[in-house]
């Protein structure tokens, strides 16, 4: 059974830091990029960063850049995201979702996309909620 498991989300002040972290757990970390979508309430879903298999590959959201940062550790199954500088408009619930990459394992990778019909695996989520 595939399981992505959120966790890190809590409440926080403006310009505080947070570390979010997903472990995936089922299935070949390595063989996926990994994302972090966010929905606040009364809004659409929403891509916030994404990463290739390797890490070598990077994305980010216009609203994030310069101020979140994605990584993973394939060893311990787990993608990261560091928020630092948060603002009242980051409270939402967070989920990281999984995509499959065939090219996994090679010296080559997809761009993990920012449309969520695109993965495989999703998270419940975690909430994050910065406080004025």
């Amino acid at each position: 059974q595939v399981q992505l498991v959120e966790s890190g989300g809590t409440l926080v002040q403006t310009g505080d830091s947070l570390r979010l972290a997903c472990s995936l757990s089922g299935r070949t970390f390595s063989s996926y990029g990994m994302a972090w979508f966010r929905q606040a309430p009364g809004k659409e879903r929403e891509f916030v960063s994404s990463i290739s298999w390797n890490g070598a590959y990077t994305d980010y959201s216009d609203s994030v850049k310069g101020r979140f940062t994605i990584s993973r550790d394939n060893a311990q199954s787990t993608v990261y995201l560091q928020m630092n500088s948060l603002k009242p408009e980051d409270t939402a619930v967070y989920r990281c979702a999984a995509t499959f990459d065939t090219y996994a394992g090679s010296d080559y990778y997809y761009k993990p996309p920012r449309l969520s019909r695109k993965y495989d695996f999703w998270g419940q989520g975690t909430q994050v909620t910065v406080s004025s």
